[in-house]
């Protein structure tokens, strides 16, 4: 079973090292203690949506990337995990790993299409 707080602990741990920031420097700017930070990004210890909000804004992204990044993994496990059902749509319809967007660029590239479009 995939738990979402180890989900979260991944998105948060990979945001802060493709940005080449320490623990150390992510707990001071989000003020809270180093320790804490770790269990959160190894998915021990449970959020709560205020100190998700300040980790978010300690690494200068939007909670809501973070949680659009963790629903694109969830939905990820989802699909390898989950047997195909009886009166699935057929294979040329069915949601893949390659029609769910990598990247954070991809979901805001396509969102901003959507509304270019809309």
């Amino acid at each position: 079973m995939v738990l979402l707080r180890q989900l979260l602990g991944d998105v948060l741990r990979q945001l802060r090292l493709r940005q080449g920031r320490t623990l150390r420097e992510v707990s001071a700017a989000a003020r809270v203690s180093l320790g804490y930070l770790s269990e959160v990004e190894r998915g021990q210890k449970e959020a709560s949506s205020e100190l998700l909000s300040s980790i978010c804004r300690a690494l200068g992204v939007p909670l809501s990337h973070v949680l659009r990044e963790v629903a694109d993994h969830l939905a990820l496990a989802e699909l390898q995990h989950e047997p195909v059902m009886a009166g699935a749509p057929p294979e040329h319809e069915r949601i893949t790993t390659e029609t769910i967007p990598e990247t954070p660029e991809e979901i805001t590239g396509e969102l901003r299409g959507d509304m270019v479009a809309a």
